[in-house]
Formats: structure tokens, C-alpha cells, sequence
């Protein structure tokens, strides 16, 4: 499994809350979280890591060139208008098979991750595994609609009656979501969420895949939820 980080964000929220240190060197019980993520991709079959960072976040450059990992890292040194184009700027270290791809700050329980990755690597017949949860504490959530089978029909940027799931910001996908990235860009779409629907309308097949709880690090209070969670 090709494994794909976006942590090419500024992180503006957590340095206005007095946070200094850039957001994917943000320490969970004195690991960073970009070193978290590595570790559990690691642990879970990764045969390459990928990771885009901006242009300004020199302290992330030379963290992620010191490391030496038993496998590939392909370092994305690029600014990018939203985390689509930054998808984009890494995709084409993820060609040829299944990937998964999630932003920095985004955080689970590692067993839960484990069993979704065994999921999708055995999974023979979607093209996407989407994580969801039905814990919200989300600005702007993405809601998922989804039939009985957990088959994605639709996102949503508002709630609607029914409402059980949210996207929880990791995606595994195969060949044909590149290919519908790709398609996007051409086509002027931004933003995730909107590369999320053109999935659907391109008649890919996806499902989702329910955790019990996924935390986004946006302010300095979610640092400590997030610790409070995982430890």
C-alpha cells in the first residue's frame, strides 16, 4: 500500500492560539503527528510514504530529510491553493494500485486504522473505502450519505434528516480516483469535498468505512482532546 500525507496547510489557527511550532511537528504525547502518521503507515504494509509541505515550512523540509525509513519518501516541496491541488502535486507518486491518503492533523485509533487498511487491501471490488464516523466536532463538516450496504451515493455540505455520518479525512483509493483527480483539475474543480462528488458522478464505487471517532487538530484545545483520545 502506497501511503500519501497533505500537511502543506499554514496552520494560521494554531499559531494565532499561541501554538509556535509548525502543525505537523504538533507533539501527541511527545510525538509529532507527521511521525505518528509514518509509524502506523509503517506498521500497516507501506511500500512508499509521500508528503506535500509548503514552501515556507523549512523546519518540516529538514524534520522529514533527516528521517531514514525502510521505505521510499517522496518529499512534495510545494504551495498549493487547497488540499486537492496538493493531492494532485502527490499523485503521481501513487500510480499503479491502492493508496491511502489523509491530511496531517487528522487523528485515529491505530487499531481501527489497521482493520480499515485490511479492509480495503482485501476489498476486490470498490474502487474507493472512505473513513467516516459518526462523531462530529467538525466546522464545516462533509456529510456522507450512504445506503444500507454503507455504498456512497452522495456528499453533502449541510445536514440533512437522516444524517449519520461525516467524512473523516482518510481516503483509499485505487487507479481510477487518479484518473477522476485528474479529470477534476482539467475541469476547474477545487476543493476535496468537490472531488469527493465528481467520484460519485464518475460512477466509481465506493464504500464507507465507519470509525468510532476521528478528531481534526485545528485549535490548541484539540491537542489535548487528541491526546486524551489516542493515549
Amino acid at each position: 500500500m502506497k501511503y500519501a500525507i497533505i500537511a502543506a496547510g499554514l496552520g494560521s489557527r494554531l499559531q494565532s492560539e499561541g501554538v509556535s511550532l509548525p502543525k505537523p511537528l504538533v507533539k501527541l504525547g511527545g510525538e509529532a503527528m507527521i511521525d505518528r502518521l509514518i509509524r502506523i503507515f509503517l506498521a500497516n504494509n507501506a511500500e512508499s510514504v509521500s508528503v506535500i509541505v509548503n514552501e515556507e515550512m523549512k523546519e518540516v523540509q529538514e524534520h522529514l530529510q533527516a528521517l531514514s525509513l525502510p521505505v521510499p519518501l517522496h518529499l512534495v516541496v510545494k504551495s498549493t491553493p487547497s488540499s486537492m491541488h496538493s493531492f494532485f502535486e502527490l499523485s503521481q507518486t501513487l500510480t499503479g494500485g491502492k493508496f491511502c491518503l489523509t491530511t496531517v492533523d487528522t487523528i485515529f485509533k491505530e487499531e481501527e486504522f489497521s482493520d480499515y487498511i485490511k479492509a480495503f487491501e482485501t476489498d476486490s471490488t470498490s474502487d474507493g473505502l472512505m473513513a467516516v464516523t459518526d462523531y462530529i466536532d467538525d466546522e464545516k463538516p462533509l456529510y456522507v450519505v450512504t445506503d444500507n450496504t454503507l455504498a456512497i451515493t452522495d456528499f453533502r455540505d449541510t445536514y440533512y434528516a437522516g444524517a449519520k455520518y461525516i467524512s473523516g479525512g482518510i481516503y483509499c483509493l485505487n487507479q481510477s480516483g487518479i484518473d477522476t483527480l485528474r479529470a477534476s483539475m482539467e475541469a476547474g474543480v477545487s476543493r476535496m469535498r468537490n472531488y469527493q462528488r465528481r467520484l460519485v458522478t464518475d460512477g466509481l464505487k465506493l464504500k464507507a468505512y465507519p470509525f468510532k471517532k476521528i478528531i481534526d487538530v485545528d485549535h490548541a484545545e484539540d491537542i489535548e482532546k487528541a491526546e486524551k483520545f489516542i493515549y
